[in-house]
């Protein structure tokens, strides 16, 4: 069975299912789309702003539970939307999800909590955006899809590759058979982004007072508190997240997916470690390769936090690099080039698209990505055209698709634990002939947190 194939058949299936706590929330259609955000840090607040730079949008309720980081979202809100006014705020998504008086929920929060947020809010009838990856293991990513499916709800996964302009025309070029067969295809990270604070710079303290360590950690084993955590550091840490391949390889990965109509690797391998920087706090790998084996060719991944890049272009030093027998196609999110097989520079050049002229927020907005912003301005479009035509189209990174890519790197996580290749089954759902790798498809909640469940969302 091809992924088009099971989708069709598990969409049907979960089409039959009812819910009776289901209601969904609706709103007059001449009122602006009401909003709120679960998690008000650095993308949580990029993300937002982009949407209120494309819609009519109240951004009614927010929450966090690090109570400056919220007032101060509080404050830039209220100055940015149109009303002026101040969203309420809220320090436990769970109170904040009952009060059911938004139509799209974001969330924006660390990794372990992508699932669980989700879910809820899909539950009490929201659409939904949500930062990448998919939670933090197989089967809460899968039970995300088979909520969206039961409740009839629009899911944005913030892979926005999928939405950026310069990447949309390199798409174009491979449709047009201007690369011909594709033969490999490369993708990695070569910027030392891994934290190197040792336990003399970063020694365990108490939490801030600001901020509730508990509901923060909440179905992630609980660590003891040092300044790498919170805010934004948490990456360094499998508990929270899934190292450099959950954060970095599931936007590459996800792109060439996308540019060349791909679904599930049929095996996953991956090996590496801590090879260099092993005296930090972080436990997330140094170096790692990743190899998704797909039937005409495979797609390959590389990370090194240390030393110095082989591609000396730093426009290319984060990246996907597709070899055709007419040309290469070399993309990132700052442009694309275009070289035809035999010469020695691009045929077609792009950059990434800046919009100054109508967004001149964007040059002064601080943490903002700039060359990604009119991707995400765009990927916003694509999630409430879709909210529009519900049931006729889904997103350019529905929650399946976000599903797939992040799973494929779960695995790859996965493989380089076990030291194996897995073998992947997707109608199953399950990695063949290897039960310790089955059973790391969920990762263990803390109690009192229950792992959702694809047949009991």
């Amino acid at each position: 069975m091809n992924r088009r194939q099971f989708l069709k058949r598990t969409s049907s299936a979960l089409a039959l299912l009812t819910a009776a706590r289901y209601v969904p929330v609706t709103f007059a259609a001449e009122s602006p789309l009401r909003v709120g955000l679960i998690g008000t840090g650095w993308y949580g607040k990029s993300s937002l702003l982009r949407l209120l730079q494309v819609a009519p949008t109240e951004v009614v309720s927010i929450c966090d539970v690090d109570s400056r980081m919220v007032t101060e979202a509080a404050d830039l809100i209220a100055q940015r939307q149109r009303s002026g006014k101040r969203p309420r705020i809220h320090s436990d998504f769970r109170k904040m999800i009952a009060e059911r008086d938004v139509e799209v929920m974001m969330v924006s929060t660390p990794d372990h909590w992508h699932a669980v947020q989700s879910i809820l809010s899909l539950q009490a009838g929201m659409d939904v955006y949500v930062e990448k990856p998919t939670g933090v293991g197989v089967i809460e990513s899968q039970a995300m899809v088979a909520a969206a499916r039961k409740y009839n709800r629009v899911v944005q996964v913030n892979t926005q590759r999928r939405s950026t302009p310069h990447l949309i025309e390199a798409k174009e070029l491979i449709q047009e058979g201007r690369l011909g067969r594709i033969q490999r295809v490369e993708t990695g990270c070569y910027w030392h982004m891994r934290n190197r604070s040792t336990v003399e710079q970063a020694p365990d303290i108490e939490p801030p007072d600001h901020l509730d360590y508990e509901l923060w950690t909440g179905p992630a084993p609980l660590q003891p508190f040092n300044r790498i955590i919170h805010p934004r550091g948490w990456r360094a840490y499998m508990e929270y997240g899934n190292g450099i391949v959950g954060d970095m390889c599931v936007h590459m990965l996800d792109m060439v997916r996308w540019l060349l109509d791909l679904g599930w690797p049929r095996r996953v391998t991956s090996w590496g470690g801590i090879l260099n920087d092993r005296a930090s706090r972080a436990n997330i790998s140094d170096t790692q390769t990743a190899l998704f084996e797909y039937p005409d060719y495979n797609v390959s991944w590389d990370h090194r936090t240390w030393g110095r890049s082989p591609e000396p272009d730093p426009d290319f030093q984060w990246f996907g690099t597709i070899h055709g027998e007419k040309g290469t196609l070399k993309a990132s999110v700052f442009r694309y080039d275009f070289i035809p097989t035999g010469a020695d520079r691009p045929e077609r050049t792009r950059k990434a698209l800046l919009e100054y002229d109508r967004y001149p927020e964007d040059e002064t907005e601080k943490d903002l990505e700039r060359h990604v912003a009119s991707a995400m301005r765009a990927h916003w479009k694509d999630f409430l055209a879709c909210r529009e035509q519900r049931g006729q189209r889904v997103p350019v990174a529905d929650v399946e698709e976000g599903h797939i890519s992040s799973s494929a790197c779960f695995l790859a996580n996965t493989s380089l634990d076990l030291g194996r290749t897995l073998e992947w089954d997707p109608a199953r759902h399950e990695v063949v002939g290897d039960a310790e790798a089955n059973r790391r498809l969920r990762r263990p909640y803390r109690s009192p947190w229950v792992h959702p469940e694809p047949n009991a969302v």
